[in-house]
């Protein structure tokens, strides 16, 4: 299959391609790794008039530590090994896809794309992240908590690039885990669930059973079991609601066990 007819802009420079998204508006869309992108445009699934393609842009691709946070630039690779720094991620990173998608998606990528059953979106709500995106009218940071709106839907507006992601990192004698269920290594994930431990409270978000990454209020004595009540799956042809329950329990008591095995 091949896309629909579309222009394609690559510029030099943050403040061309920022100009252009906001010529297009809804029309555009953002190239940076496409391993999401381009099979949507093979299949039709979208059909913007333009593309605006980031892979030149300098000062994109860095990764560094900022006031206790780990900071993903847009053009960062989810193979980079400098994302391992961060225990979750080094965690969530093997999960996805395989290894020829990680050498091209990008982190801030697959934030924006705000798939319901990624594994990135659901590891920056857990540990408190959050994005920062830049337009015309200026930078603005939001958190991950308040940006994925539902599946496919952010609070980008159009004229918005994903600039950076910010990963804080643990304090000392805190555990994270990261659980997750697909049908086949590099399939979507029919379940998620991430836990963080610290100081004898207990964060849990699942995804994947919930149209985007969802912070959970558990029962620390009954952690799986609370977390199941708080959930309706919808189902699909490959797992019944029923089933996506009792994944979400197991997977939830998995990582809450791993996690508090860590901060021990």
């Amino acid at each position: 299959m091949k896309p629909p007819p579309f222009a394609y802009v690559r510029p030099d420079s943050l403040e061309e391609a920022l100009a252009a998204l906001a010529q297009a508006g809804d029309d555009a869309k953002v190239l940076a790794g496409g391993q999401s992108l381009v099979p949507a445009l093979n299949m039709r699934l979208l059909r913007p008039a333009l593309l605006v393609d980031v892979n030149r842009i300098p000062g994109l691709d860095g990764v560094e530590r900022r006031s206790g946070s780990l900071v993903a630039g847009a053009t960062v690779r989810q193979a980079d090994a400098r994302l391992r720094e961060h225990p979750l991620l080094a965690e969530a990173l093997p999960c996805i896809g395989h290894f020829v998608t990680r050498n091209r998606g990008t982190v801030c990528g697959s934030i924006a794309h705000a798939d319901a059953a990624a594994e990135l979106p659901v590891a920056l709500v857990a540990c408190g992240g959050s994005v920062i995106v830049e337009s015309g009218r200026g930078r603005r940071e939001i958190a991950a908590e308040d940006f994925f709106l539902g599946p496919y839907s952010t609070a980008l507006t159009p004229d918005e690039l994903v600039v950076e992601t910010v990963w804080p990192l643990p304090p000392g004698g805190s555990g994270f885990a990261f659980e997750e269920l697909a049908q086949r290594h590099g399939d979507f994930a029919l379940c998620t669930a991430t836990a963080f431990v610290h100081g004898g409270g207990l964060r849990v978000v699942v995804g994947a059973v919930t149209d985007r990454p969802t912070p959970i209020e558990v029962d620390p004595e009954r952690p799986g079991e609370s977390a199941a009540e708080q959930i309706e799956p919808w189902g699909s042809i490959h797992a019944s609601p029923a089933y996506l329950k009792q994944l979400a329990r197991v997977l939830v008591d998995r990582a809450v066990a791993r996690a508090r095995e860590g901060a021990a």
